[in-house]
């Protein structure tokens, strides 16, 4: 009889583009695991169903990307806090019969810049999110949690920010853009939480100058590596990190959910996947 092996995967719309398959990939065969990864593209009226189907697809559990990690947060029978926190889930596996799920994007943004930049929130106080969607909630939670005091929230469509800041307390700030000038003289972490910068979007063009040099930019868009904000700041002396560890860390936590062993985010494996961004390998 053959041996039934663990399978994941991670479910979007569309998901060819996804490089999660090359993480957890790498991860098996880095530990000698028998098991597989894919991408499942489903759209959002099938989403439910899929999940509530997911053992019968023949998998242990899966990532879930845009457009569905809200609808995965409404299909748990047991969300971990992070993800009640956020009402959203990424990360989804069973315990027995219940369908359990996190949050992971918090863990891989802080995890990033422990690794890429060390001590990074020493002295943390005063930060700059730009973009109020989705993600900028991640990074709000995780800037929360080591200790930010002042967090200005930053966009365009202010009722955004308002709706954000509100569901975050006292210290998210809802800042219309035409603010972000004054916004960054004392600022100690600025973040990009948009689009804008990724390759096949518009540039994202703003004066960096009242920014102090200390202060460190971060930008979660990974493709391309280096992006239009983070080149303006590493030429004017900023401290800077790219997005793609963010992809590698939240990644972790569900490998060890399925596969049962925590694998590590290596210069390897980091290689690899900068590798691919850049087209040098296929």
């Amino acid at each position: 009889m053959s041996e039934i092996m663990p399978a994941a995967c991670v479910i979007g719309h569309p998901i060819a583009h996804s490089r999660s398959p090359m993480i957890h990939g790498y991860w098996l065969n880095q530990l000698g695991l028998k098991g597989h990864y894919n991408r499942e593209d489903v759209l959002p009226e099938n989403f439910a169903e899929f999940v509530r189907s997911l053992r019968d697809h023949g998998y242990v559990g899966c990532n879930v990307t845009l457009p569905h990690k809200e609808a995965a947060f409404r299909l748990l029978d047991r969300a971990s806090a992070c993800a009640q926190h956020l009402q959203v889930a990424n990360t989804l596996w069973f315990e027995g019969d219940l369908l359990c799920g996190d949050n992971t994007d918090v863990e891989g943004f802080i995890a990033n810049l422990d690794d890429r930049a060390p001590h990074w929130g020493t002295h943390l106080k005063k930060a700059v999110i730009l973009g109020a969607g989705g993600a900028a909630a991640s990074i709000i939670v995780g800037l929360q949690e080591r200790g930010a005091t002042d967090i200005r929230l930053v966009n365009r469509t202010i009722e955004k920010a308002e709706i954000l800041a509100h569901r975050f307390g006292p210290t998210v700030h809802p800042t219309p853009w035409s603010d972000l000038h004054q916004c960054l003289t004392d600022a100690d972490i600025l973040v990009n939480t948009t689009s804008l910068g990724m390759k096949g979007q518009a540039e994202l063009d703003i004066d960096l100058d009242p920014l102090p040099l200390k202060a460190l930019v971060t930008d979660i868009v990974y493709v391309p590596l280096e992006t239009g904000l983070l080149r303006q700041a590493k030429q004017r002396g900023n401290p800077i990190v790219d997005g793609l560890g963010m992809l590698l860390f939240q990644a972790v936590p569900g490998f060890e959910h399925w596969f049962g062993q925590r694998p590590t985010v290596t210069k390897e494996l980091r290689g690899l996947i900068e590798d691919h961004i850049r087209g040098v390998t296929p």
